[in-house]
Parts: C-alpha cells; structure tokens; sequence
C-alpha cells in the first residue's frame, strides 16, 4: 500500500510539473490558445489514463490481443518518459525560484531577484522532452526488427592452424514469441543470417518468452539457418517456463521437453551441460553448452560447467556458450583458465540506451557489469551479444537486434 502511494504521490508530481511547463509556454498566447493548451494536455492525459482502464478490463477478459496489450503500454511508456523528462525543468526551476525568494526575503532592502518561471526554460525542456517520446516510439516502429550485423575478428596464439579465419555467427535472445504469428522478421533475419557464410552458428538462448508453443509459428524460418557445421543452441531463464504458473511439475517438464524438440526440428543441436568437438584438417576446437547459470540470486543455476567441460581437457582451444554473462566473472576466470571465449546474451542492452562509437550507456550496466560486447581479462574474454529479439518494452533504441560475426585467427592478441 506504502509503495502504491509513493507511486500514485511521483505519477501526480510528474503531471503537476509537466503542465506548469505546458502552461508557462503558453501564457503569452491568446486566451483561446490557453484554453486549447489546457483542454489538449489534459483531454490527452484523461484518454490515456481512460484507456489504461478500458485495456486492463479487456486484458482481464481475454478479448485483446496480447501484442495490442503491449504496444499500448509501451506507448503510454513514451508519453511518461517524456512527461518525466518535462517535468524535470520546472521543478528544477521551483528549486531555483525558491532560493531567490529566500534571498529576497533575507536581504535588506528592495528584492534583488526575479523569481518568475523563465518562458525559455519551459521550451527547452519541451524540446529536450520529445527525444526520449519520439526514440521510444522509433524503437517500437523501427528499432525492433531493424537488424544489424556486426563483425569482430579475435586473435589467439593457441588456435589451431587449421582453425584460423573460422568464423562463428552468434544470435540471442530471440524471444520469438513477442512476434506472435508475424513470421516476417525472423524469415528476414534468417536470410541476413545465411548471407554470412559462417563456419558454425550459435544460439546463446531465450527462444521464447515462457512457453513452448510460442516458437511453433517459427520453426520453419529457424530450421532455413545454415552453417558448415551442424548448428549448436543452448537454454536462456526464459526457457525454463519459470515465469509461468503450472499446474503441476509434470506439466512444466512436458513443455520443457516441447521446446527442446522445437530445437530440434529446427535443426539446432542443443547443448545441456555438455559439448562438441570440430575438426578440421586433423586438428580440434572444442564448443562447450551450459544450462542457464547465473550469479545473481533471482536467476537459477541450472548450468553444469563441470560436466560440459570433462572431456575436453586435452583440447587446444576452448569456446562455452553460457547464457547470462555473470557466469563469466563467478565459475569460469576463477576456475576455468583454459576456456578462451565465452559467448553470452540475457541483457539486451536492456534495448535502450547510448551506444555510438567510443561510448555505450544503458541501465543494465548497473546490474551487470558485463552487459554489451567484448570484455578481456588476461587471455580469455567474454562476448555478450544484445539481443535479436524483444520482450516487454516492443522496442529497441541504442541496442538494436544483434547479429554478431566473429572470426578467430591464430596470433598474438
């Protein structure tokens, strides 16, 4: 109860603020454009807060798609990020108005300083508004399907000769079942994936978002990847039907037991704590598939490093695919010195946030210390890949989805 007042107390403050800078905007208007300033921002305020009610009432009853439900709450998202970031000016401004009239009220004589809301400020913090409503709203018309291939090549002194310019195709998070039946964008990813050429593709988990039946429109679009070796995949947190309520364990293991066969319908060879071993010109690499393991206590740990690493002791070269990228820094530096690249996924890039050239920010960061792209300690790195698909917020900005090309050349790092 505490917490619903706190919030219903920050959901007030925001609006209260956003329209004083609404307001302050438009007070050099005529009386009629006032009034069309006032009746716009809170007509648009009450049908959003109609509407949250009217989608809640029909997601109860089960007569609104799913997507729709999404798509709606994300753009009621955009309008409050960018509401928040308006009301940001006038409450600093407040701040600022206060300690003039303290001033004026402390200080002998006429008052020194002016303390009326500044018409600039209130535009400013419009225009300063509109990017967090307009990315927001980019992500989820673009963003989210906008698929780009990146490319990063990896030196080793330890790969084998035969290995050199192997070339590994790393996708994640696929969360197939945010598209629901729209086969386009994997179709579409899956000829961009193809177009590569790789030696070996990876799927780092997360195919679906809680159930098996999520991927069944999919399959067949996932079972057109093709690679020189058989395809490798492993199991995110989401795959596990752990955010889901069953009836019984029996239950939650049959879909289990679904999702693995759409592995393998797909083509995929799915890792369970266990690995493979590539050849090639009478030389080896050794690929490694954990269960999802995490270090952070709200994540299970599945993964059985121990078991998918026995048996590859006498392989030169090492690669594991371990879902969440906390496994990283808690089992694998510590105890594992001889695995040379981990490939993960989980975060997303939280599909929001900064990401240009020289500089990458998102809120994740403040969760995981690994988040998005390449991390070294000493000779053995980590990749994390951000994502392919979407879950929640059905969008992305910064982070789009992710196709990751990486080529391993023997050599000095």
């Amino acid at each position: 109860m505490t917490r619903l007042l706190i919030a219903l107390a920050v959901l007030l403050a925001v609006e209260f603020y956003a329209y004083q800078a609404v307001r302050t905007i438009a007070q050099s208007w005529s009386l009629s454009g006032q009034r069309a300033a006032f009746w716009t921002y809170w007509g648009l305020t009450a049908m959003l807060i109609g509407g949250v009610v009217l989608v809640s009432v029909m997601r109860g009853r089960g007569t609104m798609p799913a997507q729709w439900i999404t798509y709606f709450f994300a753009t009621m998202l955009a309008f409050w990020a960018g509401k928040l970031v308006l009301a940001l000016f006038p409450l600093g401004e407040d701040v600022v108005r206060g300690t003039k009239w303290a001033l004026n009220q402390a200080l002998p004589g006429p008052p020194r300083f002016d303390p009326s809301r500044a018409r600039f400020v209130s535009l400013i913090g419009l225009g300063v508004a509109a990017i967090p409503f307009a990315s927001l709203i980019w992500g989820m018309m673009k963003g989210a399907t906008d698929f780009r291939v990146k490319r990063i090549t990896l030196r080793y002194p330890n790969l084998p000769v035969a290995f050199d310019g192997f070339r590994i195709l790393q996708i994640s998070d696929l969360h197939v079942g945010s598209y629901g039946d729209n086969t386009e964008p994997l179709e579409r990813a899956s000829r961009l994936i193809n177009e590569q050429g790789a030696d070996l593709v990876v799927m780092t988990g997360d195919l679906v978002n809680n159930i098996a039946p999520e991927a069944e429109p999919h399959v067949d679009a996932l079972s057109r990847l093709r690679s020189r070796y058989p395809l490798l995949s492993i199991l995110g947190n989401h795959d596990y039907g752990d955010y889901v309520s069953w009836e019984t364990p029996a239950i939650k293991k049959a879909n289990l037991d679904r999702l693995k066969a759409h592995h393998k319908a797909a083509g995929w060879n799915l890792l369970l704590n266990e690995h493979r071993i590539l050849e090639k010109d009478g030389e080896r690499i050794a690929i490694l598939g954990v269960e999802n393991w995490s270090s952070h206590l709200n994540f299970p740990k599945y993964g059985d490093l121990a078991a998918a690493h026995r048996g590859t002791e006498d392989v030169p070269f090492k690669v594991l695919l371990s879902h969440d990228p906390s496994h990283w820094d808690a089992q694998v530096l510590p105890n594992y010195p001889a695995i040379d690249l981990v490939l993960s996924g989980h975060t997303h890039g939280m599909q929001f946030g900064i990401n240009i050239p020289g500089f990458k920010w998102s809120p994740v960061q403040y969760v995981y210390k690994q988040w998005a792209g390449l991390y070294e300690r000493g000779k053995q790195r980590l990749y994390v890949n951000t994502g392919l698909g979407y879950i929640g917020y059905p969008g992305r900005v910064g982070f789009l989805p992710e196709i990751t090309v990486i080529e391993l050349k023997r050599g000095a790092a």
